[in-house]
């Protein structure tokens, strides 16, 4: 276990902002929902409604994010070959001598 003190890598401090204040935006919708004037039937088709909207926009994320990183592979990959077949003649040249 570490002991010592906490830090914050370099542009993590965005991705932490804006990740507590999601929670706090669903925290805040979820208490607005539960606190509101409406019947308990009423009440929870809207949060089986909000829970499907969200889980399909956390689908819509993850597919975005799947096609980028597919997209960074293929670019390494890519890379990765230009580099090998410029390099392959000069490992030749090395071997023959």
């Amino acid at each position: 276990m570490r002991v010592g003190k906490y830090e914050v890598s370099e542009g993590g401090r965005g991705n932490t902002a804006i990740t507590y204040l999601l929670i706090g935006l669903g925290a805040g919708a979820l208490l607005g929902l539960l606190f509101a004037p409406k019947a308990g039937k009423q009440i929870r088709k809207d949060l089986r409604r909000k829970y499907d909207d969200a889980r399909e926009t956390v689908e819509d994320w993850t597919e975005d994010a799947r096609g980028a990183a597919e997209e960074v592979f293929e670019r390494g990959a890519d890379l990765a070959e230009e580099v090998r077949d410029r390099v392959s003649p000069l490992a030749k040249n090395l071997r023959r001598r």
